[in-house]
C-alpha cells in the first residue's frame, strides 16, 4: 500500500492521520518492464498510473468511477 498523510494533519506532530491506495497491476501487463499500467479504486475516484514510474513518483491520472467504467466498457468491447 502506499500510504501518505492527509492535507488536514499538521506537521507538529498533532493529529494526523493517514490514508493509503492498493494499487493493482493490470492483467495485460507484463513482468519484463514492459507496458505497464497500475489503478487504485476509491468509491469516488479511481486513480491510474505507469507502474514502472511508481517508484520515482511519476504522474498520475485520477478520473471519476463512471468515466473508468465507460472507459472499461469501450476498450473491453
Amino acid at each position: 500500500m502506499n500510504w501518505f498523510k492527509s492535507s488536514y494533519s499538521s506537521g507538529e506532530g498533532g493529529e494526523c492521520v493517514e490514508v493509503a491506495y492498493d494499487w493493482r497491476k493490470s492483467s495485460y501487463s507484463d513482468g519484463e518492464g514492459g507496458a505497464c499500467v497500475e489503478i487504485a479504486s476509491h468509491p469516488s475516484a479511481i486513480h491510474i498510473r505507469d507502474s514502472k514510474r511508481n517508484t520515482t513518483g511519476g504522474p498520475e491520472i485520477t478520473v471519476l468511477p463512471s468515466a473508468w467504467a465507460e472507459f472499461v466498457s469501450y476498450a473491453t468491447r
